[in-house]
Formats: structure tokens, sequence, C-alpha cells
């Protein structure tokens, strides 16, 4: 009953506001409970530093880091990146991958004198290998102005930069030679720990191998280039309160819970993004061809009998509301109208809402056009999605 009455006021809501197609909807109050306990669980602890990616709405942005306390953003895509400088003229923007070198040319010759002087004061970039220090600092030399850098490092992810202290050891001598160049500290990633199983240790050992690698990696630096010492991803976030190592966390995604991050360490975090739309049809199923072919697969229950089809689909979700409702593997999936069983006893109508879960939060965010923003019963506004392209 909670579920239905839930869901049955955000479906009100989305009438009473005029949405009658796929919209994603941020439950306000659930979101600003969400930033209050990541802000509570990080008092004392290092400083957040907000992901872009996963949180692409500038309106989403600012009022995550009015809650939080940050001007720090983590940041991937170069016309993303450029918005965000240009929206929040005191943010520092740290990149989460290392650039082309010839995407950030680009982004200087088309910049402006303000977005120029932003790129090189205000952003970090990510350096991975020697042979991109030298890039980097060939590319300062020609703007005739400092760039700064950070080094990303491989704390057992697995997925490129510096593999040991040593490897770190040569590109920050590499980088020190070279005028143009300000290294301001290192990124670690560890997004695999909560994936390790117990048969290698499982999460806890993953995590303090992650850390003593981390640790090695600082003890490299040197002390003055200690600015950005960065770790972490919402899934790993709450368990570096009170790390003395790493001075900021990254975490994104785990402020809206999309069920990727439904996990027993943010259990405390609730659901504060939907998908809702409408449904077009509801009939009796059946396959193209003979009956036959229908009423086989139904009797051996693996179609249908009772369907609908909704206002677009294929959607990088779950479905929640009502109970009962998925997909059929062998119709299969649309992103025009796509096909879902539902239970009887939850019967739906043409034109009623229902309800998904995405999966994750970054690109998803962005394919519906601007967030609807519920608080108290009510969609009280539109946040605009940033660009994808």
């Amino acid at each position: 009953m909670k579920r239905t009455a839930y869901f049955g006021m955000m479906s009100a809501a989305l009438e009473e506001a005029g949405v009658h197609r796929p919209a994603l909807v941020i439950d306000l109050e659930r979101l600003n409970a969400n930033l209050s306990i990541v802000r509570g669980a990080m008092r004392g602890g290092p400083a957040i530093r907000l992901v872009d990616k996963s949180l692409p709405s500038l309106p989403l942005l600012g009022h995550a880091m009015r809650v939080l306390g940050t001007r720090r953003i983590m940041t991937f895509h170069l016309p993303v990146t450029m918005a965000v400088l240009g929206e929040f003229p005191d943010v520092h923007a740290l990149l989460g991958k290392p650039m082309p070198v010839s995407a950030v040319a680009r982004a200087f010759a088309h910049a402006d004198p303000d977005q120029a002087r932003a790129l090189a004061g205000r952003v970090t970039w990510l350096i991975d290998t020697e042979a991109r220090v030298a890039q980097y600092a060939a590319l300062a030399r020609t703007l005739g102005r400092p760039l700064h850098i950070a080094f990303e490092i491989n704390i057992g992810m697995q997925r490129g930069g510096f593999d040991t202290p040593a490897d770190l050891g040569k590109a920050i001598g590499a980088a020190s030679g070279e005028p143009y160049l300000r290294c301001e500290g290192l990124m670690g990633y560890e997004a695999h720990v909560p994936a390790i199983p117990s048969l290698f240790g499982g999460p806890e050992a993953a995590l303090r191998r992650a850390r003593a690698r981390f640790s090695a990696f600082v003890d490299v630096l040197p002390v003055e280039q200690r600015a950005i010492l960065n770790t972490g991803g919402s899934q790993t976030a709450f368990s570096h309160a009170g790390n003395r190592v790493a001075n900021e966390v990254s975490i994104g995604s785990a402020i809206v819970k999309p069920t990727d991050f439904d996990r027993p360490d943010l259990a405390a975090l609730a659901p504060a993004l939907f998908i809702a739309t409408p449904v077009l049809k509801v009939l009796k199923t059946r396959l193209p061809g003979p009956q036959l072919i229908s009423t086989l697969v139904q009797t051996l229950g693996l179609f249908p009998r009772d369907g609908c089809f909704l206002y677009g689909g294929k959607f990088m979700a779950q479905p929640v509301y009502p109970p009962g409702l998925k997909r059929n593997g062998i119709w299969g999936d649309s992103s025009n109208q796509q096909l879902m069983a539902f239970s009887p006893a939850f019967p739906v109508a043409p034109d009623d809402h229902v309800f998904f879960r995405p999966t994750q939060s970054e690109a998803v965010l962005q394919q519906f056009g601007p967030l609807q923003i519920m608080e108290n019963g009510r969609i009280t506004g539109e946040w605009p999605v940033l660009p994808t392209g």
C-alpha cells in the first residue's frame, strides 16, 4: 500500500503538470535526505568531489554543491566541462579520465579568453603515461601558459594509469623538468573493490590492498604536489570516511541511487530518481502468425496473456510499479513501444503512468529532456540536463 500511495502521488503530480511522455522524475525530498546523509557520513573526512557525468544537470550539480559545501567537480567530457566552468566561476574541475591532447588543444582553440583562462587555471588534466606528460608539455608550450596535471594511478582496478610507484616517480621527474606543467597530485579509482569475491579476500581485503597501494604512490609525490589526493567513488565513498591519506573522495550516482547502487553499505540512501512513462495500449497479447503459436507459448508460461505497450522503452532501467510489470524476451525490447506484461492483480489502463528505476544515472539522465522535480507531491520545476556531445 505504501508503494501504491507513493507512485500514485507521483502519477498525480505528472498529470497535474501535464507531463504525458517519458520523463525522469527527481524526488527532491529524497535527494535532500541523501545529501544530508552523505554530508554527515563524510564530516571530518576527505573533501567531496562531485562527479558531473553521474549528475549531468547544472541545477542538480549546483544544488548538491550548496548542500554538501563543495566546489570540486570531477569531469569526463569537454563540452560538459565547459558548461560547468561557465556556470560556476569558482569551481575546480579534475578530469576523471585522460583526454586526448588533440581534444584539449581544440578546446583551447575554440575558447574565448575567459574560457581559456578557466581551462588553464581551474582544470587539472589527468595524465596516465610518460608519453602523455610529453604531449601536454608540448601543448602548454604552444599555448604559452601553464597546465595543471594530476597522475592516474592503478590501485587494483587494472584500467590503466601508472602501475608502480617507481613508474610514477619517473613521470614526476619528467613533469618536473617541464616549466609549463604544474603537478597537483594523483587520482586512484577502486570501483573494483565491491566486486571482489570472498575467494580472493572479499571487498574488505581489496579495500585494504587499494589503500596500501594508494599510500605507496602518495609517498613518491613531493609534499608540495599533494593538493589533490583523490580516490573513491559512489560505491566506496563511505568507506573512506576518516581516511587520513586521501584528501578528497568522488561521489555522484549514489546521491540519486539508481539500482546499480543497491548495496548494503549504501542502504541508508533512498532511490530519488524514477522514469515515468504512459501506457499507450492494453490488450490480450499474441504473437504474429497462427494463434496456435501464441496459445502454446502462453500455456508454457513463456509469453504473457495480459500486456501493455508503453510510450518509449528499452530503458536502462528496472520496472518498479505496478508490481508484476515485466518485459518479455520472446517479444523483445523496443525503444518506440515497449511491450510489458502486467499482473491481473494490478491492472493498467491507457494513459496510466508506469515507473522504472534507472540502473545508472550517467547518460540516462540526459535521454528524457529536462528533469521533472517533485516536491511535496507536486512537480515544482524542471532542471535542464547537460549536452551529450
